[in-house]
């Protein structure tokens, strides 16, 4: 099985950090792993994007043009890489700040999710990108909860460690929130 995602937001909402946690958690799974993170040159507030591609067989590129999966966490991205999201894909859509799509879509499964909102209800609104990836993991397969969890101790500097905690609840929010929503075509 290969699963394909593109992350799309702008500096500052973890999205390299959600990409490269990810692939931890892949790798620590066993499985074959590509991650192609993508910035601008701002420190923050510029556009930033990656891909994972995790797959059971070898992954012959880092490079999808149209990914199974997106996660689109601001309104740029969303009118940029919305459309590329192939036929009988997933967008996550991070409702807090974008529009409602308005593209007629009916071809892919969208979930909405108040991701900001979500954050500041958790206790910090850094951990948009947490709850995205939860609720990917929750609603494709990809890799287990348990193992993203166990990878925040390779992709968080050690500094940072004791944000664990608050890391993992954020996780486990963003999954429950997409197992208790159905797709939105």
């Amino acid at each position: 099985m290969t699963y394909d995602v593109f992350m799309a937001g702008f500096g500052g909402q973890g999205i390299l950090l959600a990409g490269n946690l990810l692939a931890y958690a892949a790798m620590g799974e066993g499985k074959n792993v590509s991650y192609f993170p993508a910035y601008g040159v701002e420190k923050r507030g510029g556009a930033a994007t990656c891909t994972v591609v995790i797959s059971d067989e070898e992954v012959g590129s880092p490079v999808i043009g149209s990914p199974g999966a997106a996660l689109i966490l601001n309104q740029l991205s969303m009118e940029k890489y919305f459309s590329r999201v192939r036929p009988d894909g997933f967008c996550l859509v991070n409702s807090s700040l974008v529009d409602e799509p308005g593209h007629g879509r009916d071809d892919i499964q969208i979930l909405r999710i108040p991701l900001n909102d979500i954050a500041l209800e958790v206790g910090d609104a850094r951990l948009v990108n947490m709850i995205s990836l939860g609720a990917y993991a929750a609603r494709t397969g990809a890799v287990e909860l348990s193992s993203i969890k166990e990878a925040l101790k390779e992709a968080l500097p050690e500094r940072n460690h004791r944000f664990i905690p608050m890391n993992e609840q954020a996780i486990d929010m963003g999954a429950e929130f997409a197992r208790g929503r159905a797709a939105v075509a």
